[in-house]
């Protein structure tokens, strides 16, 4: 999290494992059940550990998957910003060294070629490169839209990109909370959005995450984190409000879909504070909550979802930052402050 400042653990904690489970007493050797209803996962021991001298991570921020099925992971360790790994947990690759606030991390697919999008909130920069980190496209703060006087009002925390034009959407969650769309090459288009510390339709506190969606009907809509007012936002291509969805005590960070579902990873919940809070969200395609791997079973009183808290008996996540879904519906974890550790997996059951 921007600004907020936490005591670091030392380089011996690198390598613990990245995720705390409380078993039964009976099945101590069992992993963990997590999640609810149709979808239960448990953690694959050990997943994604690396050797932290060589290539160590400090906030794992978001995941991407490309063509290949190489699993790509942004972090702000200057050291290696972005690590590629398998399915397996091996270390495919590594690059990036200037990208000390690697954040966002989106995956576009034009004629036959893949990019990334990183949005880096202290360079105040969303830099576009190909898989290999090639810098291709590089946007500053955005002046022209007369609401922004210096660079650093502009700290993004997420892109998404249309794949049917490719304009480029970005929301400015650590900013001024505007939702800012580009064309394909960069050239600014509108905006709107702003920030607002009680709740308004069309403004965010804490725009942090946000998504294409091509599912809705009639047409393709975006999905927006209003991440301090715990609910996702639906919007039109262009910036108009159609609905929100209300998550009490979630703080989503943004909203990633896989076929009629939609996951998200709440960095913390309810009044859980800061200490190692949070869990996972699963939406179905009525934006339902039906699974809450690592929080409280989700209900529903008169067709409102109630609050929700993190599970204190799986005590299973340390701030998740975000997942990936792969094709077996197995689930990938980057957590932020979660003391230097690697990613967590999920095998769904």
């Amino acid at each position: 999290m921007k600004r907020r400042k936490f005591i670091q653990s030392t380089a011996a904690m690198a390598t613990i494992p990245s995720i705390h489970i409380l078993t039964d007493k009976s099945k101590k050797e069992d992993p963990a059940i997590l999640g609810h209803n149709t979808h239960k996962y448990k953690v694959v021991k050990n997943w994604g550990l690396l050797d932290a001298g060589k290539n160590p991570v400090n906030d794992c921020h978001e995941m991407v998957e490309d063509a290949k099925g190489r699993l790509i992971m942004v972090g702000n360790e200057t050291k290696n910003n972005v690590i590629i790994y398998d399915k397996s947990g091996k270390l495919l690759e590594s690059w990036g060294n200037d990208y000390p606030g690697g954040h966002g991390l989106n995956i576009s697919n034009e004629g036959g070629e893949q990019f990334l999008f990183i949005c880096d909130h202290e360079r105040n920069q969303v830099i576009k490169t190909d898989l290999k980190g090639k810098k291709i496209l590089v946007i500053d703060y955005p002046k022209e839209t007369g609401v922004y006087a210096y660079p650093s009002q502009f700290h993004p925390t997420e892109s998404t990109v249309n794949p049917v034009n490719g304009d480029i959407y970005v929301a400015d969650g650590y900013g001024s909370n505007y939702i800012i769309q580009y064309d394909s090459k960069g050239k600014y288009i509108r905006h709107w959005g702003g920030k607002s510390d009680e709740y308004s339709n069309d403004k965010f506190d804490c725009c942090h995450g946000i998504q294409y969606d091509g599912r809705t009907k009639p047409g393709a809509t975006l999905l927006i984190t209003d991440r301090r007012h715990n609910c996702l936002k639906r919007f039109t291509l262009d910036g108009k409000y159609i609905e929100t969805y209300s998550l009490p005590g979630s703080y989503i960070c943004r909203p990633v879909i896989h076929g009629d579902y939609t996951f998200g990873a709440v960095f913390r919940s309810g009044n859980d504070g800061w200490n190692y809070s949070g869990y996972l969200q699963i939406l179905d395609k009525n934006m339902k909550a039906i699974s809450t791997p690592g929080g409280t079973e989700p209900v529903y009183v008169n067709g409102k979802l109630q609050k929700q808290f993190k599970d204190d008996v799986t005590n299973s996540f340390m701030h998740p930052h975000d997942v990936y879904v792969d094709s077996d519906e197995n689930i990938y974890v980057p957590q932020w402050n979660s003391q230097k550790t690697y990613p967590v997996k999920l095998q769904r059951i």
